[in-house]
């Protein structure tokens, strides 16, 4: 009888205490996570890194920024990579944003700006100017990135709210 009582107080602790977690779990606010790298004096870079699969099931890096500068006014900008030899990205065409409701905005492609020999463009990775359209971006819906290639079709890349909401989060970093 002991051994019974034993058993059913056990699993009753376990209960509450799986409860308890999934709880916390469900109801934590979401927290941005943000990474702040300081480039050089008076030069802070905030970022938010996330890798995001397309419709092949390749893995892309999705890396939200904004550089801020003391003589210069801050700017968010979205850099894309994909492993070399994944897909080759069309640089002359912008990135297409679509929500789940169908609005659609585009980023203009400035990847000249990411590398440093301007003649030496890598086609996996390609970089965005996200400023203009991110406050346009709504809460709470799912977003498709469209990349555009030299190689293939676009390729999709699909964005959580969550991520949506970290990457608006960049404005209100100082």
């Amino acid at each position: 009888m002991q051994t019974i009582l034993r058993s059913i107080g056990s699993a009753f602790l376990l209960g509450i205490l799986v409860l308890t977690v999934v709880t916390n779990v469900a109801i934590a606010p979401a927290q941005a996570a943000l990474r702040q790298l300081e480039e050089a004096p008076g030069q802070i870079v905030y970022q938010s890194r996330q890798t995001l699969k397309d419709q092949q099931g390749n893995s892309w890096q999705a890396i939200a920024f904004k550089r801020t500068h003391l003589a210069k006014k801050a700017t968010i900008y979205l850099r894309i990579v994909g492993f070399p030899g994944t897909a080759e990205l069309d640089h002359s065409q912008p990135l297409t944003l679509t929500d789940s409701l169908g609005k659609t905005l585009t980023a203009t492609d400035i990847s000249q700006e990411m590398f440093a020999d301007k003649t030496q463009i890598e086609l996996n990775a390609a970089e965005y100017d996200l400023q203009p359209i991110l406050m346009q971006l709504e809460l709470g819906i799912p977003l498709q990135l469209s990349l555009p290639t030299l190689d293939q079709a676009e390729i999709t890349l699909n964005v959580s709210p969550e991520v949506v909401e970290e990457w608006q989060s960049l404005t209100e970093s100082t």
